[in-house]
């Protein structure tokens, strides 16, 4: 057997080592996945502010329909809107809310709830496409597959529960369920948070294992943090769900009272934090003042901590404004009897915070 050479065990480096500018490219398709699952996420920020405003001009009942491509194409003829606003006057919410209701105001309610279905098949279709490319082209990185093709499957369950959810108010009640109105909203947001946490593992670095007691803490924290906001927005779909936001304005106390004396007139008791629209927007405000205690503790640990991640500190700094502004825009919100362009804003807000929180969740698992 022929011993190896110098020469031969050069040309066997080369052959064993990737080729020059393998890992730029590889860390350019990495962004290049990442690029796209952030434009989806804009897409959900705009969906989730298009659905505020849908439930806030009451327009969410207008189309009594699902038909996720036949409905593509909205009423083309003075016939077709006819026929779709004869649809609507069969519901509980036109005999019962709008029955002096032309085909004008029709229209108007109905362009509504028909760009955020459409906003939704649109979010469909950048998800899929480009999925489907990356894929056909072996551009997702390895390992990054299944979970993107989970987030789809998600995609399709949250267009089931929209339908779900306008079903409840075709019934009898002309308002649709607040569980399923929450379920809605939060499935909305564990789908932009999936996609964004799958986006900043792609451009950012490999995970650090952290040994200390401190940094331990510090990620426990952050992930908290991100848990609670996100509770706080199903609490927020609730107060929208029975309309609790119109009950108490004002703020600091609730019609003068820190804790509104019918907090708990409703029997079961447990039924209250339901269906009792003090007790409801109690809650929601109560996890309002523990959000606005525990951000800036995390920030103020952040700022001080070392050897952490410096998107990590700016995360946290980034958070503390954005949760400012929200509690801002939530207490504008109330005063002005929810003023429909600020409770849009609110709304929207939430998104932010959100992803800010994920954001500082995600930096702390990543090298500095």
């Amino acid at each position: 057997m022929r011993r190896m050479t110098h020469h031969d065990g050069a040309t066997a480096s080369l052959l064993l080592a990737p080729p020059r500018g393998s890992i730029g490219i590889d860390r350019a398709q990495r962004r290049a996945v990442a690029a796209w699952l952030f434009a989806c996420c804009f897409l959900v920020f705009a969906m989730v502010v298009v659905g505020g405003l849908t439930r806030l001009t009451h327009s969410g009942l207008s189309i009594t329909e699902w038909q996720p491509i036949m409905g593509t194409l909205p009423p083309l003829t003075d016939a077709q809107w006819e026929e779709a606003f004869a649809k609507y006057r069969a519901t509980p919410e036109y005999r019962l809310v709008n029955h002096a209701m032309d085909v004008a105001g029709f229209k108007a309610i109905f362009w509504w709830e028909y760009l955020h279905r459409l906003f939704g098949r649109l979010i469909g279709v950048a998800f899929l496409v480009p999925f489907v490319w990356f894929a056909a082209r072996r551009r997702l990185p390895e390992g990054y597959g299944w979970p993107l093709a989970g987030i789809f499957v998600l995609g399709g369950l949250q267009g089931a529960m929209g339908w779900f959810m306008v079903q409840s108010g075709l019934v009898d009640d002309p308002r649709v369920s607040q569980f399923r109105l929450t379920a809605h909203l939060g499935l909305a947001f564990l789908i932009l948070g999936a996609m964004l946490w799958v986006g900043l593992s792609l451009v950012r670095a490999r995970p650090l294992s952290w040994h200390s007691a401190v940094a331990g803490r510090l990620r426990r924290f952050a992930q908290a943090v991100a848990a609670l906001v996100f509770v706080m927005v199903l609490s927020g779909g609730l107060v929208a769900g029975i309309r609790a936001g119109f009950a108490y304005n004002t703020f600091p106390l609730m019609n003068g009272h820190v804790v509104p004396p019918e907090i708990f007139v409703i029997e079961p008791a447990w039924r209250n934090f339901f269906w009792n629209m003090a007790t409801v927007q109690f809650d929601h405000r109560a996890l309002a003042w523990l959000l606005a205690l525990a951000v800036p503790w995390l920030a103020w640990k952040l700022h001080r901590a070392h050897g952490i991640a410096p998107a990590a500190r700016n995360g946290g700094y980034l958070l503390f404004a954005l949760l400012s502004g929200q509690i801002a825009l939530g207490i504008a919100t109330l005063l002005t009897g929810v003023s429909l362009p600020l409770a849009a804003a609110h709304q929207g807000g939430a998104v932010l915070v959100f992803a800010a929180a994920l954001n500082v969740a995600h930096a702390l698992r990543t090298r500095g």
